[in-house]
This record gives C-alpha cells, sequence and structure tokens, in this order.
C-alpha cells in the first residue's frame, strides 16, 4: 500500500543521514525506479527530499526535517497499536488514548493520506466476541489493565465457586479469547521476589476487588504473551478431555466432527482414524469432557454418526433414534 511505504520511507530517511535508492529500495520491498518516483511524490507534497547524484549520492532530508509522529504521548502510542479492536479499548478505558494518537497521525500525514483511517475502518472491522453470547465488561477490567500497563503489583480477590481467595498478582497481560477477558499473572507476596512465582490465568469477570500496590514490579524479559496463552489454551482444552467414545463417522461426519467437538479432540479424533468402509466411513476414538457432553456434542452429527461406544451412550442414542422415528411417523 503506497500510502504506508511513503510513511515508512520518510521515517527511513529521518532516522539515518542518507541512504541509497538500492537501500531504500531492500527496505521497502521495491524497485529503484518507484523509489524515484515515491521520492518525487513527497517532494511535490511539502516534505524536502533531496537527491545527491554519483556514485556516491543518495537521498536525505533537507534541513532536519522531522515529522510530528515524535509527538504520541507513551500511552497514546501503546493505544494506537490496539487500535484495529475499538470493543477491546473502550472496555479497558483507552478509548480516549487511542483517538488523541490517531488524530496526531492524520495530522502528520500528507494531506492527501489524511482520509487513510476512514477508508480503512470501512474496510476492516473486528469483531471479538462470540456468536450468541450477550458481551458483558468486567467492572473491574480497567482497573486490570491500567496495572498490567504500568507493571504494577495487585492486590485481588478471586472467586472459585462459592468462595473468594487472596491473590498477590504481578500482570503480566491481558487475552480477549471469544468475548471473555483472561489476565495472565505471576503469583507474587510480601516475601516473595519479582519472578518467584508461577504463571497463571484468571478470568477478569472472577475478580471481586483489585487494588494497585505502590510498588512496580520488574518483568521477565524472557515472557511472550502470544506464546503463552498459545500453550495454556491447548493446555486446558487437553485437560478437560478425560473420557473417550468410539464412533463410525460418514465423510460428511468427518467433514463436521470440528464444529461438533472443537479442534482439539477432533484432530485426535482423525489421526486415530482406520481405513474407510465399503461405504466410506470411518471409525475414530473421540476424547471428551464426558459422556453427557460427548451426547450434546455428538447430536449435532444427526445421522453422519454411529456410537459404537461405550455401550450406556449407544443405547442412549439408540433411545433418541427411537424417539424420533416416533415423532416422524405418527
Amino acid at each position: 500500500m503506497r500510502a504506508a511505504r511513503l510513511i515508512k520511507m520518510v521515517l527511513l530517511l529521518q532516522s539515518r543521514p542518507s541512504m541509497t535508492a538500492a537501500e531504500l529500495a531492500r527496505e521497502l520491498e521495491v524497485s529503484e525506479r518507484t523509489v524515484t518516483r515515491d521520492a518525487q511524490a513527497l517532494s511535490e507534497a511539502g516534505v524536502p527530499v533531496y537527491a545527491d547524484r554519483g556514485r556516491a549520492g543518495g537521498y536525505r532530508l533537507v534541513g532536519g526535517y522531522r515529522t510530528r509522529l515524535t509527538g504520541l504521548a507513551r500511552g497514546e502510542a501503546e493505544a494506537l497499536f490496539l487500535s484495529g479492536v475499538p470493543t477491546a479499548l473502550r472496555e479497558m478505558g483507552w478509548e480516549d488514548a487511542a483517538s488523541a494518537a490517531r488524530l496526531k497521525v492524520s495530522a502528520a500525514l500528507l494531506p492527501s493520506l489524511r482520509d487513510a483511517s476512514r477508508t480503512a475502518a470501512q474496510r476492516f472491522h473486528l469483531d471479538a466476541p462470540d456468536w450468541f453470547r450477550e458481551p458483558r465488561t468486567p467492572e473491574l477490567l480497567p482497573a486490570v489493565a491500567d496495572a498490567v500497563w504500568d507493571d504494577r503489583r495487585v492486590t485481588a480477590r478471586y472467586r472459585r465457586g462459592e468462595a473468594e481467595a487472596v491473590r498477590e498478582l504481578e500482570p503480566y497481560g491481558l487475552v480477549l479469547k471469544a468475548g471473555v477477558w483472561y489476565l495472565c499473572a505471576r503469583a507474587a507476596g510480601p516475601g516473595a521476589c519479582s519472578g518467584s512465582g508461577a504463571f497463571r490465568v484468571y478470568r477478569v469477570d472472577r475478580f471481586t476487588s483489585v487494588e494497585a500496590a505502590g510498588e512496580r514490579f520488574e518483568r521477565d524479559g524472557g515472557f511472550d504473551l502470544p506464546g503463552f496463552w498459545e500453550e495454556r489454551a491447548e493446555q486446558f482444552a487437553r485437560s478437560i478431555l478425560r473420557a473417550e467414545v468410539v464412533v463410525r463417522l460418514s465423510g460428511e461426519g468427518v467433514r463436521r466432527l470440528v464444529h461438533a467437538v472443537g479442534p482439539v479432540p477432533a484432530r485426535e479424533a482423525l489421526a486415530s482414524a482406520g481405513a474407510p468402509d465399503g461405504r466410506g466411513w470411518v471409525t475414530v476414538t473421540v476424547p471428551v469432557e464426558s459422556e453427557q457432553v460427548a451426547h450434546t456434542q455428538l447430536t449435532a452429527l444427526g445421522p453422519e454418526v454411529e456410537v459404537l461406544a461405550p455401550q450406556a451412550l449407544r443405547e442412549r442414542f439408540a433411545r433418541d433414534a427411537a424417539r424420533l422415528g416416533a415423532l416422524y411417523h405418527s
């Protein structure tokens, strides 16, 4: 996209005394001819790009020219990187900071590019919550988000069932998964030093109180939030699969299995599949949370699945089939 490329070209020249056409072409992943045209466009728009001719020549900005992007405050810059998730920004209380950041960026752009934010917003939108679920913003999310931004320890009360527990936490990061907010944090305590506890995941809507402490903690530079979340999500998906059912699936059942039971059980089930029989059906072993959950999930496959084991679940599906037959033949 040319708008982004022109901005990057200005920032590259702003960060270095001079760059050759070949260097710019390599950084921008375009041809040297495109670099020449872009430099001309910037010059015509008022950006003082000057070309030195000759073997040692190159492009540079004249007169110490600087863009106004450096006028961003830290909080505005951080919020700007999340501006593609407007609902999340609003829920965390960062909507105003993001709005201010976007205004500053717009003011720094070339006049011909200042509608870029509007045109992009009309073409791309991220809707994070899951279907058929009323999104609810946890009341304490802004307080938790502030602590995450500020690397500040918190004392939190966390609800588990009917009981509550007090936790001293170092809040490392927030994750929005299918409309539910989770905090990735490390346990701390009065006698604990930074980095002494294990990382855990907490649902933000289960916090009943959050109080920021006066001191900040030192972040573990090796902590990778996306990697940590991916690993824990996989562990959680596997941890609840405490039972197995054996089923036969038609070709359509194979295609729809992931929608019925989820990606982790479906992947493991299909890995166990034998050769198709004469009708094209395959036998697989599906890891499930329980027989009750399996009944609910596999019912969605209708006549594309036959339960073979356990016998109690097979008999339950047989009773369902009999009842359906009675309904439709009455």
